[in-house]
């Protein structure tokens, strides 16, 4: 039995960094935390501390400099993805990349690129696919259990908006929020998409539309063979995390529902009644998480390929962008013109 591990350091500890650090020290079997870095010192001996000895960095140049490294996860700002993931690349580091991998198409080809030069693996954080529910529902269409796919509806609505400062750095709603599930639908149709139709306004929060984003949207995408999807997002609910999706088919349909925290229903004289679901990401994706970080340590021992790879995270990222000229424009786009321009 291969007994190797991968020695793993995470650059940058926000949120989604400490949660994959955590996995790392304890979750993922083949995997071993030697380092976080962050530019907040503080940050980084927090994650540290809650993740058992590992060393403590100031910077990803620190972080790429250590022999005793094999691969980061890079979990900083969206901006700053791929001038890390080139660095990495050129130091033969292995990468685990948080999306969107940059916010241009040319920023995604430059930090392929690099990794192709260095003959190392990059898998993008694309977490969804790795949960159970949703990969069940892709067994029932690639095995034919529902037919012929004809169209797919995807739910993704967050409990709260984030800061506006966070809007202004992220790309916006189609490459944050919606990229998710851009690729959910890669994942379940495929990439042959001949139009993209974007409709959205702002329905919560008047900060959001003063930075010039939406916070409410539905996008319609128009296959070459007819198949049609739908995602309605929205940046707030009063009830939880609303992660739903259904596919329609020849045969029948598969649906997924919500995830709760338990499954207790009660009814009585009143109605029938049960908990709201899921608070956030983390809590709802945690088995996804892990999941996607051991079949990185996996692929990287193993010799790949990679899970996600940069050409999977590409797509999602041509559809925002071609989902963002709709809104603009009023009118659908094809998501070859993205690509030519």
């Amino acid at each position: 039995m291969d007994m190797r591990k991968l020695n793993i350091g995470v650059i940058g500890t926000g949120r989604i960094g400490r949660m994959h650090a955590e996995h790392i020290a304890f979750r993922v079997p083949r995997a071993r935390l030697v380092a976080v870095s962050d530019l907040n010192r503080v940050a980084a001996e927090a994650c540290a501390e809650e993740c058992g000895s590992c060393a403590i960095l100031d910077s990803a140049e620190e972080m790429l400099a250590r022999a005793d490294i094999d691969a980061v996860a890079i979990c900083t700002s969206s901006t700053t993805h791929t001038a890390i993931i080139e660095a990495a690349a050129a130091a033969g580091k292995h990468i685990f990349c948080e999306k969107p991998v940059d916010l241009t198409l040319a920023g995604i080809d430059r930090a392929q690129n690099a990794v192709k030069k260095a003959g190392v693996l990059m898998q993008v954080g694309f977490n969804r696919r790795f949960d159970e529910s949703f990969r069940r529902v892709r067994k029932a269409i690639v095995g034919g259990e529902i037919g012929q796919p004809h169209s797919l509806h995807i739910i993704s609505r967050d409990p709260a908006p984030p800061p506006v400062s966070y809007v202004r750095s992220s790309g916006g709603m189609f490459l944050d929020l919606t990229i998710h599930d851009f690729d959910m639908a890669n994942f379940l149709l495929g990439s042959r998409v001949e139009k993209v139709f974007a409709f959205g306004a702002v329905r919560i929060s008047p900060e959001i539309g003063e930075a010039g984003d939406v916070d409410t949207a539905t996008v319609l995408l128009q296959y070459e063979d007819g198949t049609i999807a739908t995602i309605e997002n929205s940046r707030k609910t009063t009830y939880g995390y609303d992660q739903r999706l259904e596919v329609f088919g020849s045969k029948g349909s598969i649906r997924a529902g919500n995830a709760f925290p338990n499954t207790t229903i009660i009814a009585n004289e009143t109605g029938v009644r049960r908990t709201v679901p899921y608070s956030f990401f983390i809590e709802r994706y945690r088995q996804g998480y892990v999941a996607e970080m051991r079949a990185f340590a996996a692929a990287v021992l193993s010799g790949g390929p990679s899970p996600v790879s940069g050409e999977d995270a590409r797509v999602p990222a041509v559809w925002g962008l071609a989902a963002g000229r709709s809104l603009e424009t009023g009118l659908p786009v094809c998501p070859r013109d993205v690509e030519g321009a």
